[in-house]
């Protein structure tokens, strides 16, 4: 009997892990096939972790610092083999002991703080470290590589290797291009996009009696040099920074900062880069 209830207990500690296990980067959860850190891994760091153990230094807890690549991988201690992260390393990674954990005086994030990650989160941290904790640096700080220009199928649609990325994701998405559309409505699309106005019937009729392949990039040519297109670019920025020619309703005052307004439509028809 004794040797039975042993059994169970063994059989009931196997299934949990395997629970467990499927929980955190098992078939359980849909995960990528290479898991990112700038793309996965360091938005749930910035949002759970960071508050307490980020960049402020006066509200950081236990003198550890997981942005930066030293405090993510660094020991525990020099009397144990555990370390905040240990590439390759489950077991030896205290991290993933502390998000796995149940235990409110030990797991991460701590209940105090109202923060959690979810079945998918730890799944992510833990298929990130078993993939070798590879460590990133801010992608402003990485210099640009041109990517590798994916095959598709439907190599006459596509004009530019934009395109190609375009179709690959549609593809995967189960997705395939509409029909090209008429050269009136495609005109039109490209007239409120860019200028935020409808052609006129003289610029329709124009673009129909002259429609060629190279007129396409013409018209997008003349309306990028048109002063409409600084207007409609500098709306958007405008409505984000709340901006108004007039207070408005009983506050109906002049205000006099149409300067700003202007400078920002300029900009944009100069191509000013962002920097300035």
């Amino acid at each position: 009997m004794r040797n039975s209830g042993l059994q169970i207990v063994l059989l009931c500690g196997l299934i949990a892990s395997s629970i467990l296990f499927t929980g955190c980067g098992g078939k359980g959860v849909d995960l990528p096939e290479v898991v990112d850190f700038n793309y996965h891994i360091k938005p749930l760091l910035s949002d759970r972790c960071f508050a307490c153990h980020g960049p402020d230094e006066k509200a950081r807890k236990a003198e550890l610092a997981l942005h930066t690549k030293e405090g993510v991988f660094a020991a525990i201690d020099s009397s144990s083999d555990l370390f905040v992260i240990a590439p390759g390393n489950l077991e030896a990674s205290d991290v993933y002991r502390r998000i796995m954990s149940d235990d409110p005086e030990y797991m991460m994030p701590p209940p105090s703080s109202n923060l959690e990650l979810s079945d998918h989160d730890k799944a992510l941290i833990a298929k990130w470290i078993k993939q070798g904790a590879t460590w990133k640096r801010h992608w402003a700080f990485i210099p640009p590589e041109r990517p590798e220009i994916p095959r598709v199928k439907d190599e006459d649609w596509r004009n530019n290797p934009i395109d190609a990325f375009v179709l690959q994701k549609m593809a995967e998405n189960g997705l395939s291009p509409n029909e090209e559309e008429s050269p009136e409505k495609w005109l039109r699309r490209v007239y409120f996009d860019l200028t935020g106005l409808p052609p006129s019937q003289e610029a329709i009729d124009q673009f129909i009696n002259q429609h060629e392949e190279s007129t396409y990039e013409q018209i997008v040519d003349q309306l990028l040099q048109s002063p409409a297109y600084g207007e409609r670019m500098a709306s958007i920025w405008l409505d984000l920074a709340r901006y108004a020619d007039s207070h408005g309703y009983q506050d109906d005052k002049p205000r006099s900062i149409w300067p700003w307004r202007d400078w920002v439509i300029n900009s944009f028809n100069k191509n000013k880069p962002y920097d300035q």
